[in-house]
């Protein structure tokens, strides 16, 4: 593949597809080599901060970078996941690509859904009640593998908006090719926090001495509560310094942000696969229960309350899967996997699948126990009932599909939402049988408590947590 594209042979490529056109408003997807960067410090040279940003970060796996709108879908409702799925095929048959590149630099389309299908919220700061949003980027910067391209997606209804598409292209691709690695300076230097709110332990602990109750009542089977945690910050964060921290203490995530404008964005380090589907073979992680402070995991692998905990997301995924007529496989017991300083309870699930697309998995699965509860429905209701606050897009799919319907979906967890001077952390805990509330509200104020650090938020007045 010759690495060294010539302009005159790529305008001459693109002009040639697009007189090939099947559609009239054809989308013309055009991608270049770029010297070896790394997409996560390129973000800005792509999109400003003004502009839609999204980051998908597996590095030193494949890493990702978008920017910018070509086309996109935002709406809500109980048909989310097909209208999304709709979306995404019709916008793939538009689509032409102009030039050959590697299938892991392959044009995608970003989706983020919200927990429920419906947000409610009587918050004054939620502009906008989406359960869906569909991007197809106008930029998209990949690597992987030591090598990095640069994609441009626009719509071309004649030779001149082609050659405008082409100009754009090399034009930011010079501009990369001239731009010394970016390195964040400042990962070290911790950011001032005035206040740490810690009004949610009472409401928390209220909302888990219920979901035990209803636990131990026989009710429901699991209960996944969640809580959320204001930080009110010194000055506006760069979600962009908060991800290059988390790479270096997460390394075993997926880092995340989907940056709606330069005022608001969500962030995270999932460890959580919904679902991975690269060629008919389909991965998904079940992962489900903690290890307490100062446990090196040999007490959660003895704990039969995690245990259950954690059988109950495998047969779960197992039973939804079958449901679609897919039969999956996975080791009998789980295994510990450690995110940062927390260790987890984690369970490999694998299937081939065949004419499955990847959002209707992702509709099956989401969401699963590990976030939610059992019975399903049942736990949904009292979610809503418990939960003082609606959880927007924690805890829900994030992620993409290409043009070849390879995908991957992370459960958006590891989560801050971030708008202005204000900072909200989410975390949560799963109650079955033999939970306390004691144990739970220590492994909640646990997770705040990594997360923070791992942020370098540095609290100027605060009362002491858990």
């Amino acid at each position: 593949m010759n690495l060294e594209p010539v302009f005159s042979e790529l305008l001459v490529s693109s002009l040639r597809k697009w007189s090939e056109r099947k559609v009239d408003e054809c989308i013309l997807s055009i991608s270049v080599p770029v010297s070896q960067t790394d997409p996560l410090t390129t973000l800005p040279l792509i999109a400003e901060k003004h502009q839609f940003r999204f980051l998908w970060d597996l590095s030193p796996g494949l890493c990702i970078s978008a920017g910018g709108h070509c086309q996109s879908l935002d709406l809500s409702g109980p048909k989310r996941f097909e209208n999304a799925q709709r979306f995404s095929d019709e916008i793939f048959t538009r689509l032409i690509d102009t030039s050959p590149s590697p299938a892991f630099s392959a044009s995608r389309i970003l989706f983020s859904f919200s927990f429920f299908d419906q947000i409610k919220s009587n918050e004054k700061l939620i502009d906008d009640k989406f359960s869906l949003q569909a991007v197809l980027p106008k930029w998209q910067l990949t690597a992987k593998d030591g090598l990095t391209w640069l994609r441009l997606n626009s719509v071309a209804l004649n030779p001149s908006d082609v050659r405008e598409s082409v100009e754009r292209l090399w034009s930011i691709r010079e501009k990369i090719n001239r731009s010394p690695v970016r390195i964040f300076h400042d990962v070290k230097e911790n950011f001032l926090v005035d206040n740490f709110s810690n009004d949610w332990k009472s409401q928390y602990r209220d909302a888990l001495a219920k979901g035990i109750d209803l636990i131990n009542a026989g009710d429901l089977d699991k209960l996944v509560l969640a809580t959320r945690q204001r930080l009110s910050l010194r000055k506006p964060l760069d979600p962009l310094n908060l991800l290059a921290r988390l790479r270096v203490q997460q390394t075993n995530s997926c880092r995340f942000l989907w940056q709606k404008n330069h005022d608001e964005s969500f962030f995270g380090a999932s460890p959580e696969r919904l679902i991975s589907l690269n060629h008919n073979q389909l991965l998904i992680d079940a992962l489900a229960g903690t290890a307490k402070k100062g446990d090196d995991g040999k007490e959660l692998l003895a704990s039969s309350k995690d245990l259950r905990e954690h059988h109950f997301v495998v047969n779960s995924i197992v039973g939804q899967l079958l449901r679609k007529g897919i039969k999956a496989s996975h080791s009998p017991q789980p295994k510990l996997i450690t995110q940062g300083h927390l260790i987890h309870l984690h369970t490999l699930i694998q299937a081939c699948v065949k004419e499955k697309s990847p959002l209707d998995l992702v509709q099956a699965l989401h969401p699963t126990p590990a976030v939610a509860g059992l019975p399903l429905s049942k736990s949904l209701s009292w979610l809503r009932a418990l939960e003082p606050f609606d959880r927007q897009t924690y805890a829900s799919p994030i992620g993409w599909i290409d043009k070849n319907q390879n995908s991957e979906f992370r459960v958006a967890i590891r989560y801050g939402h971030v708008r202005g001077y204000e900072l909200k952390l989410f975390a949560g805990a799963g109650l079955v049988k033999g939970s306390t509330v004691e144990g739970e509200m220590e492994e909640v104020a646990l997770k705040f408590e990594v997360l923070r650090n791992q942020l370098k938020l540095d609290r100027v007045n605060c009362s002491n947590d858990l």
